[in-house]
């Protein structure tokens, strides 16, 4: 349909139409917010469908959204080499986002068109785009979606109010069982909640949806206490039953973490909902909280802001990142801020048998995929740019003779063309040199147990040697190199063959055939683990690994289209496992 006054040909909006290019742009922004907000919409009935395959297909199918509705928009747009046209296409469309309520999410989507009118430009400033300074302010009108319960002295009948009220269309199976779970398990944790008190809930209206569970988020007021609130649903076949109850900080932050795929919940005005979770998890950048509700492109967009902000206040070097170097990737980190900058290199040793173009395909496989809390998330930048000034010699000595195609380094500015960015870990190499043996017990079962939970979601890590895996501030043991990574259902797993006598086992080369896709079990204990002792306490809750059995009988479930229970919280705190529901497995 042709606008009056429009200068269009064949649907393509001539740049030199101000307002004619911002309503396309807003308009295509309408399109995909509708688009995702149907398929989160979707989430409650597969839930209470049980339909766990197309809760899977529905994740990755939202995260290509934005790329998707993005190059739509673009195609309609004519280029220019007049950049300073879009001064006036950014008025034009900050007049039109003002009164929407995620007018925040729609300045990230003109960036991106910006961007992609011309991907080399140098000009991405406030002049041009929204890069430090938003145009668009939350209206008035825009309210925040959650409910208060109380207060009362009565906390069960207030956790009954609130879970009765989240619209479910599949019963409960005992709620009063789980209530009364739920109460004694705070009563004996929380010892205000040993007295009378007058409490007051503070709950989230929409439910968050992730994997198999479904979250019912919020606070509890007792006086002048807070505490965030978290309940865990899950699906029992016919009924829904609550897993537990969480109510600290560090709780939360692993259920909101950067390892985790993306909740769906459905939200009109995003900062609203952020502003609300930032005050329950205040040691979550704001950043990394849109991008757990899926808004991973305008999480992107603040972690740029916060990241500029940063290096224009902190003194110190962009410097090589500790452990050992990688053979594909050019790492490296700025000590003040807790992230990696990861640089595809140009050449890899024979010993790796992928291309650069297999390495990024990697990287946007764990995006889309389910990262069970054991895949860091990444951010991918193209032509980003630094000042030359914060970058160590050593940094842009390895940056250029190994990444030489990507990096152009000017006299004030270092432009990486293409780069990733990921959470800093300490890397468990490392972790478990320094560890006292407390900590070495702890952090080996739960390499372990990385490892499992990776390949119960279908993944196989390819390289799992220490180096490969870093450490979180919550000691979770996380993966983080992804240029080996395939899907578990593609790997051979196969037992050594019988040598035919001491000549065999002696040869330098091995008495059987190898092809690319196998894998022997059985070699892990040998490689894994710098020392004896180490291997010892890992076989002590994980020897099953090393057992061609192992593997065959998950690749089977796999293959059975059966999707398995993965945790953001520990065995211990599961209502259903501790009352032996065989049913359920870590």
């Amino acid at each position: 349909m042709q606008r009056a006054g429009a200068q269009i040909c064949q649907n393509v909006w001539m740049i030199k139409d101000i307002t004619g290019v911002a309503t396309a742009i807003l308009e295509g922004f309408a399109g995909y917010r509708r688009t995702f907000r149907e398929v989160t919409n979707g989430a409650q009935d597969r839930f209470e469908r049980a339909d766990w395959t197309a809760v899977q297909a529905a994740s990755s199918e939202r995260i290509g959204l934005y790329r998707t509705h993005t190059d739509r928009i673009a195609a309609q747009i004519q280029t220019t080499d007049n950049i300073h046209v879009w001064s006036e296409i950014r008025s034009a469309y900050t007049a039109l986002i003002s009164t929407h309520r995620d007018g925040d999410l729609a300045e990230t989507v003109f960036n991106t068109i910006y961007r992609k009118m011309d991907p080399m430009t140098g000009s991405m400033s406030d002049q041009f785009a929204f890069v430090n300074t938003p145009g668009w302010q939350v209206p008035a009108t825009a309210k925040l979606p959650v409910t208060g319960f109380g207060p009362s002295p009565n906390i069960g009948l207030l956790l009954r109010e609130v879970l009765t009220s989240r619209g479910f269309n599949v019963p409960w199976q005992n709620l009063d069982r789980d209530i009364e779970l739920m109460l004694s398990v705070m009563k004996s944790s929380i010892p205000l909640l040993r007295n009378p008190q007058h409490i007051r809930l503070e709950i989230l209206d929409p439910v968050f949806f992730r994997n198999k569970g479904a979250y019912v988020i919020g606070r509890m007021e007792i006086g002048e206490h807070q505490f965030p609130v978290a309940i865990p649903i899950q699906h029992a076949g016919d009924s829904l039953y609550v897993d537990t109850i969480l109510w600290n900080e560090d709780d939360l932050s692993v259920i909101f973490s950067f390892t985790r795929s993306y909740f769906m919940v459905d939200v009109e005005c995003p900062a609203r909902m952020i502003a609300f979770l930032a005050e329950l998890l205040p040691q979550k950048r704001i950043w990394e909280l849109y991008t757990s509700l899926g808004f991973f492109k305008h999480g992107k967009t603040l972690f740029y802001h916060g990241l500029t902000d940063h290096l224009q206040t902190a003194p110190d070097e962009f410097r090589v990142a500790e452990g050992i170097k990688g053979l594909v990737m050019c790492v490296f980190t700025l000590p003040s801020y807790q992230v990696v900058f990861k640089v595809i290199r140009e050449r890899f040793p024979s010993s790796k048998r992928v291309t650069p173009e297999q390495v990024k395909q990697a990287y946007y496989l764990v995006k889309t995929h389910d990262r069970v809390g054991r895949m860091a998330d990444t951010q991918e930048f193209i032509n980003l740019r630094f000042p030359r000034s914060r970058f160590s010699d050593a940094v842009l000595e390895e940056l250029i003779s190994t990444c030489g195609a990507s990096v152009d380094v000017a006299e004030d500015e270092v432009t990486i063309a293409h780069l990733y960015t990921e959470r800093l870990m300490t890397p468990l190499n490392l972790y478990v040199q320094r560890a006292s043996e407390f900590e070495l017990e702890q952090v080996l079962e739960d390499y372990g147990r990385a490892i499992k939970q990776l390949a119960a979601a279908n993944i196989f890590p390819g390289d799992m040697l220490m180096k490969n895996f870093g450490v979180t501030r919550h000691r979770r043991v996380v993966f983080y190199d992804y240029d080996e990574i395939c899907y578990l259902t593609d790997v051979n797993f196969r037992e050594i063959p019988l040598a035919a006598g001491d000549q065999e086992m002696m040869a330098a080369e091995p008495w059987y055939e190898v092809d690319p896709w196998d894998v022997f079990p059985e070699e892990f204990g040998r490689f894994l683990f710098p020392s004896e002792h180490m291997k010892l306490l890992f076989c002590e809750h994980h020897e099953d690994l090393f057992s061609v059995g192992f593997w065959q009988e998950l690749q089977q479930r796999i293959r059975g289209n059966e999707v398995l229970d993965v945790y953001p919280y520990g065995q211990k705190r599961s209502f259903r496992r501790n009352l032996g529901d065989s049913q359920q497995t870590e």
